[in-house]
């Protein structure tokens, strides 16, 4: 199922003559499926001429992340974080690094990693931090840490490979994203670059934006769900068996879905390269817009093509089981009403384009 058309690129904001240059990364993507180390060497590849968002090209660059993530949900979970770490050097000035990279910034209880000053004026982090994905198979990353004293997280670049970083064993029991594992990473006195002070992190426009390229992702690997379901549909039409008033119905709904989060974040895009705040309100309360309407649509279609094909896939479709068991736990990156009673509270504020 979706074999014919599963190599489609996602059009966001392009002409689609214009993105016949990514079909060797997603006929290489779809080669190396499941194959963690190939997937970071396409990253690694992709990384070196990737543009960063905000530089007139985030339109593209969403484009690249939905259409690997339409091939293989898991791909695209393991390419936007090496980009997005690229895109936080490049926005604090520093060189792009070698090797595969990884952002760390989640807290958890009973957990805190903090940076601590050594005998030369730099820093080392020391501590536990939790959901670290592919740590054990990444080179860097950039982390945040505590600073004692100090309010707010500072953004550090570090070497994975340094003998005192030890990667736990992750607890990992999901069936989506199975070769994604995330757990918890202990540094002992690891050497890190400051990349900027705390609060700069999540203050910077660069946050707000990744979290839109995040919601690229979930889209293109809704969009290829919604293909099988529309391939579906044209098979058995083929074998005499028309889709029903429900399925066509189904599949309008769908259609309709995805063009209204695909203007979103081309409308997202196009602002982002302006970069007028006062036009875009608030950069998050953008994000959180953005976010929110992709997510939602994610869901409505992940419901409506399950409802429609039934267990048969789910139970004996490899691929169509990995794409709908992977982008279910993706889009849980959402946090759904708390995010909206977020954007609630803005609007609330004055913080609306209505």
């Amino acid at each position: 199922m979706g074999e014919t058309t599963e190599f489609q690129p996602v059009l966001i904001s392009s002409e689609p003559v214009q993105l016949q240059a990514l079909q060797p990364t997603l006929d290489a993507v779809h080669t190396h499926i499941g194959d963690v180390p190939a997937l970071l060497d396409i990253a690694k590849d992709i990384g070196r001429t990737a543009p960063h968002p905000g530089q007139g090209s985030t339109g593209k660059l969403w484009e690249l992340l939905a259409s690997v993530t339409a091939v293989d949900v898991a791909a695209g979970r393991i390419l936007e974080p090496h980009l997005d770490a690229l895109h936080i050097l490049a926005q604090a000035g520093h060189d792009q690094p070698a090797g595969a990279w990884g952002v760390f910034a989640a807290e958890g209880p009973g957990q805190k990693l903090e940076a601590k000053k050594d005998s030369d004026g730099g820093y080392v982090l020391e501590g536990d931090k939790p959901w670290c994905s592919l740590a054990a198979q990444l080179d860097g990353a950039v982390i945040t840490a505590h600073l004692p004293g100090e309010k707010g997280r500072a953004a550090f670049a570090v070497d994975l490979r340094d003998p005192g970083v030890t990667c736990g064993e992750p607890a990992w029991t999901s069936r989506g994203l199975r070769e994604i594992p995330s757990g918890p990473v202990h540094f002992n006195r690891v050497p890190a670059t400051i990349i900027e002070g705390p609060g700069w992190y999540h203050q910077r426009p660069g946050f707000a934006w990744g979290g839109m390229g995040v919601a690229a992702c979930w889209l293109g690997g809704a969009i290829a769900l919604a293909r099988d379901f529309a391939e579906s549909l044209a098979r058995s039409a083929d074998k005499g068996r028309a889709a029903d008033q429900v399925a066509l119905a189904h599949l309008g709904d769908i259609d309709r879905t995805i063009n209204s989060a695909t203007a979103s974040l081309a409308r997202a895009a196009e602002r982002i390269d302006a970069f007028e705040p006062d036009a875009f309100s608030s950069t998050w309360s953008g994000a959180l817009r953005v976010r929110g309407t992709v997510a939602a649509a994610v869901e409505r279609i992940q419901t409506l093509v399950n409802q429609n094909l039934g267990p048969g896939p789910l139970a004996f479709n490899e691929a169509y089981g990995k794409r709908m068991a992977d982008l279910s736990l993706y889009v849980r990156q959402h946090h759904a009403m708390r995010d909206d009673a977020q954007l609630g509270a803005r609007a609330l504020q004055g913080d609306r384009e209505w």
